[in-house]
C-alpha cells in the first residue's frame, strides 16, 4: 500500500505542476510581467487576486503558474543532460575497463568531492545569467551519481550469458552496450533521474534566489522568493506561495522516484516487505 501511495501521490502532485505550467496562458489571470499596477501593490490574497500581489502590483498566482514552466524546463532538461553524460561515461567505463575506467573514476571522484551547487555557482559566475546558462551549469554538475550507477550495472551485466552470446554473434561493443546492457539498467536510471529532477528544481531556485538564474522581471520561484525578502513580515504571502510551489514540486518528484524505485527494484521491495 505504501508503494502505491508514494507513486500515486507523487504522480498526482507532479502531474498537477506540469499541467499548471503547460496551461499557464489559459489559467493565469494576468500577464506575469507586463500587468503591474502600483495601485494594487502588496494586496493580500482575496477574490480578485487569489495569491495576492507583490510590491509591483503583479498577480502572484499568475507568476507562480508561469514560474512552473521555468522550473520544470530546467529540472527536466538539466537532468536529461546529466543522465546522458553519466550513462555514456559509466556504461563505457564499466564495459571497457582499463585506462578508460581509471580516467572516468578519477573524474567522477573529483566531481563528487566538489559540492554541485558550488560548482554551478562558479559556472554561472563565468556565464551570464539566463536559461541557457542554467542548463549548462546544472547539466554539467550532477552526472557523477548516474555515472557510478551505470558503471556498477555494466560491471555486473557484462559477464552475463546474453552479453557473451552477442559477442559470439559479432556484435560491436557499442551495439552490445546499447542493445544488451542499457535496457537492463534503465530502471535504476529512471529512478535516479526522477530524484535528480527535484534536486535540479531546488538548485535552480537557489541560483535564481542569489541573482544568478533567470533574470527579472521574468517569473522564477527562486527570484520571487528573493524579491520577497524585504516584505516577509509585512506581506508574507509574497514568499509563501512560491515556496509552496517549490515544496510541492520537489515533494512530488521525491515521492514519485521513491515509488518507482520500489517497483523497479525488486530487492528494495523485498527488504521493505
Amino acid at each position: 500500500m505504501k508503494i502505491r501511495a508514494n507513486l500515486l501521490i507523487g504522480g498526482i502532485l507532479f502531474t498537477a505542476v506540469v499541467v499548471a505550467g503547460l496551461l499557464a496562458p489559459w489559467l493565469a489571470h494576468t500577464d506575469p510581467v507586463m500587468d503591474a499596477n502600483l495601485m494594487y501593490a502588496e494586496e493580500p490574497p482575496g477574490t480578485e487576486f487569489w495569491f495576492g500581489t507583490d510590491a509591483q502590483g503583479r498577480d502572484i498566482y499568475s507568476r507562480v503558474l508561469y514560474g512552473a514552466r521555468i522550473s520544470l524546463t530546467v529540472g527536466i532538461l538539466s537532468q536529461l543532460i546529466n543522465t546522458v553524460i553519466g550513462v555514456a561515461l559509466g556504461l563505457s567505463a564499466g564495459y571497457w575497463g582499463g585506462w578508460w575506467d581509471d580516467i572516468v573514476n578519477g573524474l567522477t571522484n573529483m566531481m563528487l568531492a566538489i559540492p554541485s551547487l558550488i560548482f554551478a555557482l562558479a559556472i554561472m559566475a563565468i556565464l551570464s545569467p539566463g536559461l541557457t546558462s542554467l542548463l549548462i551549469a546544472l547539466g554539467l554538475t550532477n552526472w557523477s551519481f548516474t555515472c557510478r550507477l551505470a558503471r556498477a550495472s555494466a560491471l555486473s551485466l557484462k559477464s552475463q550469458g546474453y552479453v557473451q552470446a552477442a559477442k559470439v554473434l559479432g556484435y560491436s561493443d557499442i551495439r552490445i552496450m546499447l542493445t544488451q546492457l542499457l535496457p537492463n539498467m534503465l530502471g535504476p536510471i529512471i529512478v535516479i533521474g526522477t530524484l535528480g529532477m527535484g534536486g535540479a528544481v531546488l538548485a535552480e531556485a537557489a541560483l535564481s534566489f542569489l541573482g544568478l538564474g533567470i533574470r527579472p522581471p521574468f517569473p522564477s520561484w527562486g527570484s520571487m522568493l528573493s524579491d520577497a525578502r524585504d516584505q516577509i513580515t509585512t506581506a508574507p504571502w509574497i514568499s509563501i506561495f512560491p515556496g509552496l510551489a517549490i515544496f510541492i514540486t520537489v515533494l512530488g518528484l521525491n515521492l514519485l522516484g521513491d515509488g518507482l524505485r520500489d517497483i523497479l527494484d525488486p530487492q528494495s521491495r523485498t527488504r521493505r516487505a
